[in-house]
């Protein structure tokens, strides 16, 4: 299926649809505009295989530079005490805006992360309008509308939490009234999410065959509704959704928490739902993902990176005596990996991603460096933890040490002499080895800004990080960019304090 995804790409060309709204603000002649390879929406949406390229076009989007490279780093992963800008002082020195909380509204990450997941929700709408008009196999029609209403759903998730309001458009533009909205504040946008994520987990199936394998599944719905209902304290719910995700009885974590972010383990069982992306032969141009190329170690062999988001002195000191996490998370220049590769002492940096690592072996010419890397999104340990933490607050003790226990037990990979067993039974005890387990057993996946924020630990945490201009009521989201606040003449507003 993903060569197949990559191939309906290339064959339609990303101008899929003239109505395509790259941003919030964009003018309707640019819309208007229908160049030699562009498909019209009342053209293409005729038949079942038009309503398949539709569907592929918005899972080869989810891998694009905005979504995965440096917008999304910057937006999602360099504020936090986590990491650090990585690469050399000169290269994208604005990147230290955002571990500095520095950040203006014209810097240029902004508008691409914005852009990108509004590029999204478009594809998503697309399909969301067009296909119920085909005639065509009724329950691929109905399964294709849920993935849609996923997608859209994760990209307005990852909006709410960069941006807060932001505009909730959920149909193509039909007049020119639609086309520029304003914000929509955040709690009726997470009620879209929520309504997307219930009726796409109605549908979807829990498994799908291997020409499907990468489609999300009910799995990821549940999981992706369970992280929704965390950040807004939904307890109940989250207990809900992540004992409905264990009772599908097919996720389980993976034995080497080092091997599971390797290529050869993509789609493995921990894994819910994760960005696909292959080296495609003799299809450089398609093999576009740039997730590892971005943070592989900036080292002189040419399948070396650019060495940016590495991880902090202060995420090393968070491991446990012995934990095996942090070997599988934090590559050490002038050490050897697992894979056999040789990291020079004289790279740039001290310290690099290791999930994000591709072993230098798969590297090929004329290729992005690790472009056959998948992005994970969801795996079932998040989904423990979620449980744990939802249990703990609900006074649910029992189970939420049983939760806790399970991530903790496959960490230790059969050694009982390391990470001891938590037994607390203090409610802020516990609450507090739960984001101790969070840090530890994500680090690095882009979690750590908005998990800090979200518990309302952002002054104490990311206000200590030397020079950090973070203040409270105001750091919590990023400025709207503001190209989007021009191109709408002023209907869209700015955050306090930008």
């Amino acid at each position: 299926m993903k060569n197949k995804k990559y191939n309906l790409q290339k064959a339609i060309g990303l101008g899929l649809v003239v109505a395509m709204i790259f941003s919030q603000g964009c003018k309707k002649s640019f819309l208007d505009k229908t160049g030699a390879n562009v498909t019209t929406a009342t053209q293409f949406f005729k038949t079942q295989a038009d309503a398949t390229a539709a569907v592929a076009i918005i899972y080869a989007d989810m891998h694009g530079y905005n979504d995965i490279a440096f917008p999304a780093i910057a937006i999602e992963s360099m504020g936090s005490d986590d990491v650090t800008k990585g690469s050399v002082p000169t290269d994208a020195s604005f990147m230290n805006e955002y571990q500095l909380f520095t950040v203006t509204p014209g810097e240029g990450q902004l508008e691409g992360f914005w852009s990108g997941m509004y590029n999204n929700i478009n594809f998503a709408n697309q399909v969301l309008d067009n296909v119920p008009g085909i005639n065509m196999d009724a329950s691929l029609k109905a399964r294709y509308l849920a993935e849609a209403q996923f997608i859209r759903a994760y990209d307005y998730f990852r909006l709410v939490n960069a941006f807060g309001d932001v505009p909730l458009r959920i149909h193509v533009p039909k007049s020119a009234g639609d086309y520029n909205l304003a914000r929509t504040p955040k709690a009726q946008v997470y009620a879209q999410i929520e309504a997307d994520l219930t009726a796409a987990a109605s549908v979807l199936p829990a498994t799908y065959s291997s020409t499907d394998i990468g489609h999300v599944t009910k799995g990821a719905a549940l999981a992706l509704h369970a992280k929704v209902a965390l950040y807004q304290k939904k307890y109940a719910d989250v207990i809900t959704y992540t004992n409905a995700v264990t009772a599908l009885g097919i996720y389980s974590l993976f034995p080497n928490y080092e091997k599971m972010f390797r290529t050869q383990n993509k789609n493995n069982s921990e894994s819910i739902f994760e960005l696909q992306n292959m080296l495609i032969p003799n299809e450089p141009s398609e093999s576009n993902s740039q997730y590892s190329q971005v943070q592989m170690p900036r080292v002189t062999e040419p399948a070396g990176g650019w060495g940016f988001n590495d991880p902090s002195p202060s995420l090393i000191k968070e491991f446990e005596p012995g934990d095996p996490r942090l070997a599988a998370t934090v590559i050490y220049t002038g050490q050897t990996t697992a894979e056999g590769d040789m990291i020079d002492a004289s790279a740039a940096n001290p310290y690099y991603n290791y999930k994000s690592y591709v072993p230098f072996a798969e590297y090929v010419s004329g290729y992005n460096q690790g472009c056959q890397q998948d992005k994970i999104v969801i795996r079932y340990a998040e989904v423990l933890l979620m449980n744990a933490e939802a249990n703990n607050e609900q006074g649910n003790t029992a189970a939420a040490l049983a939760s806790l226990e399970l991530v903790r037990a496959r960490a230790r990979e059969g050694n009982s002499a390391i990470l001891p067993k938590v037994t607390t039974t203090d409610q802020a005890t516990l609450r507090a080895a739960i984001y101790h387990e969070r840090r530890v057993e994500m680090g690095m996946e882009f979690d750590r800004h908005a998990d800090v924020i979200r518990t309302g630990r952002g002054a104490a945490i990311f206000g200590a990080i030397p020079n950090s201009q973070y203040k409270a009521g105001k750091s919590e989201v990023w400025p709207i960019p503001q190209n989007e606040i021009d191109l709408s003449a002023g209907t869209l507003t700015q955050n306090p304090g930008y």
